[in-house]
């Protein structure tokens, strides 16, 4: 999960969750089975133990639109889309796509000289931005029905725009100072292994050092006893990576002075323009790319790193996000290439609560509609009701509440029962999020042929595009209308009420937080469409 999406649940207590974690998930947990295995995991070993063995499916390609993908990665090279039609490097469009030397796939935020967008602004920033000298001041008593709507957006872009860059510069200056006060405590302390004893004792010397003080005392007092050795080095680790984190808000997310478009080389107002970028699929970071292609596809069998939810796959790598928001050029873009060069399951893990161009999106979408292509999409990871709160993209047309049959919409779960079955960051929404899916410690591939446990919508929505690539390989006559419909129609349903993400004194049944009341199940999804035939 992009830390951008967990700044809401970034406190002090959020320091102390990541130095000491809920009990460990069991390994592999996102394949294992509900019944068998007592676990809520999506049930893909029983699936080819059961029912697949001894069959072989048709090739899938999925699309993998994200920041980037290590296609060397030793669980996800022999799983890389790989265009026959093209020859590499020789500085030609062999296949007259349009794009020059586009073997696993494209970038759409890299110029012609090689250069890529690593940090971009929040779309909120560029949307403020846009409309403050048009509405700034503005009379809104002359302002015709249109403008009155978008007069609105400025207002709310405005509100949030001001309220974030004001909390970056507050959380980066705090925990900035937290930083140097617990590094000034310990070397005043002057010892290997400082207990809570030591801490409690101690005489603070400055205003850092209180801070640091009353930091360890609330987060390590309950969970240690006096004289236990306080675990600084993951606690540190931790408050380092918020304060990277907010000095880059600071930087680039609400920086309305940044363009990053003189690197790609477009004409950003150009929604028509299709033809930019580069060949660099991995770029300057594919942490999130790689993870979500590893739970997709991850070679499975070859006993080594993970095994992936489908067998059969293809991952086509298209890069859009920076360490920032998407671009909705850029996303429309990316859905038109991977239908036309072949995919019919797109995989999305990215989202914003502001468009720039909803429009450009809705007809590209449109378009892998009209070629039966199935988009996955996470829900978003700010504990909020997608029902209320825009997640772009959505799985609407501009104009419309109508749900679009080849979307699935996915909210996060965790291996954890009861109670505590939904993920305390996912969003949800009884009409706009269809289905729950495993997003909490998923272990999967990272670059540098490393691997790492991650968390978010952003690992939920490739568990469930996995299982739709499953379908969609052993029964490729489906429709992708139809496999959406499978995969709501065969989810376990969970009759006890959950904690509504967020709000952990609140409970509510499944079925009042997605459409389908339950959770992505690869088992019943394939002895289901098996019926469809």
């Amino acid at each position: 999960m992009k830390f951008k999406n967990i700044v809401v649940l970034f406190t002090f207590q959020f320091v102390f969750v990541i130095a000491f974690s809920q009990t460990k998930a069991p390994a592999n947990w996102f394949n294992l089975d509900c019944k068998k295995d007592k676990i809520y995991g999506v049930g893909t070993e029983r699936t080819y133990k059961e029912l697949i063995k001894d069959r072989k499916g048709k090739t899938i390609i999925v699309a993998v639109i994200d920041g980037g993908t290590d296609v060397k990665h030793e669980d996800l090279k022999n799983v890389i889309w790989v265009n026959s039609k093209e020859i590499p490097d020789n500085g030609i469009d062999d296949d007259k796509n349009g794009y020059i030397d586009d073997i696993n796939g494209w970038n759409f935020i890299g110029g012609k000289d090689g250069k890529n967008v690593g940090s971009d602004n929040l779309e909120v920033t560029r949307v403020y931005a846009k409309l403050k000298s048009k509405y700034d001041h503005s009379d809104t008593s002359i302002l015709s029905d249109k403008e009155k709507l978008e007069y609105h957006k400025y207002q709310m872009a405005k509100q949030e725009f001001y309220e974030g860059k004001q909390e970056s510069t507050l959380y980066s200056e705090l925990y900035s100072s937290l930083a140097k006060g617990i590094e000034s405590l310990r070397k005043s302390i002057d010892k290997s292994g400082i207990t809570m004893i030591d801490v409690k004792g101690y005489l603070p010397q400055n205003r850092g050092e209180i801070m640091a003080q009353k930091v360890i005392e609330d987060n390590f007092a309950k969970n240690l006893k006096p004289t236990d050795t306080i675990p600084f080095t993951a606690f540190v680790s931790s408050l380092n990576d918020a304060v990277i984190h907010f000095e880059k808000q600071t930087k680039y997310s609400y920086n309305v002075d940044l363009d990053t478009r003189k690197i790609v080389g477009d004409n950003y107002e150009d929604v028509t323009e299709k033809y930019y970028g580069n060949k660099n699929v991995i770029g300057p970071n594919a942490g999130h790319g790689t993870h979500v292609a590893g739970i997709i596809a991850a070679e499975r069998n070859n006993h080594i790193g993970i095994d992936g939810v489908a067998q059969n796959v293809k991952i086509m790598v298209i890069r859009v996000v920076p360490d920032g928001d998407e671009r909705d050029k850029d996303v429309a873009n990316a859905i038109m290439y991977a239908v036309n060069n072949g995919a019919t399951v797109i995989n999305m893990s990215f989202g914003k609560a502001f468009s720039y161009n909803k429009q450009v999106v809705d007809n590209a979408v449109k378009y892998a509609i009209s070629k039966d292509v199935l988009l996955v999409h996470a829900a978003g990871n700010d504990s909020k009701n997608n029902d209320t709160m825009d997640n772009f993209p959505m799985p609407y047309f501009e104009g419309s509440k109508e749900r679009l049959t080849n979307w699935i919409e996915v909210g996060a779960s965790s291996y954890t029962k009861g109670k505590e079955l939904v993920a305390t960051f996912s969003n949800y929404g009884k009409n706009s999020v269809d289905v729950f899916a495993p997003g909490v410690a998923i272990y999967s591939t990272i670059p540098d042929s490393k691997y790492a446990e991650y968390d978010g919508t952003s690992m939920a929505s490739p568990v469930t595009a996995g299982v739709a690539a499953l379908i969609r390989s052993y029964y490729p006559q489906l429709k992708a209308s139809q496999v959406r419909e499978i995969i709501m129609k065969s989810a376990t349903r969970i009759h006890k009420k959950v904690y509504i993400p967020g709000q952990s004194k609140r409970k509510i049944k499944l079925k009042n937080l997605c459409a389908s009341g339950g959770i992505v199940n690869a088992y019943e999804a394939m002895k289901l469409a098996e019926a469809y035939k």
